[in-house]
């Protein structure tokens, strides 16, 4: 049986979904309001948290997407369940 996984992978992938969910809105919002550059701002911040975030969670916990998106150490962690889309 493996281990169950710590509660800090759990907030962190909570959060990354919830940024997801910001970024997404604001493109949408984007797409029909061009030039604002609040909303602008607002959308490169939230991408610049998100990269960052997704990149202190791969080093702790693995890769979050596939197809050369993110690192791997060794060895392969793709064999390693559960993936972030199964939790």
């Amino acid at each position: 049986m493996q281990n169950p996984l710590p509660e800090e992978y759990y907030c962190m992938l909570k959060e990354l979904q919830e940024i997801d969910f910001v970024i997404v809105e604001l493109n949408l919002y984007l797409d029909t309001h061009p030039m604002d550059n609040l909303a602008l701002q607002q959308f490169n911040q939230m991408a610049q948290k998100r990269q960052l975030l997704a990149q202190q969670f791969e080093l702790k916990f693995g890769p979050l997407m596939n197809f050369g998106h993110s690192y791997s150490r060794s060895p392969w962690q793709w064999n390693d369940a559960p993936w972030p889309w199964q939790v």
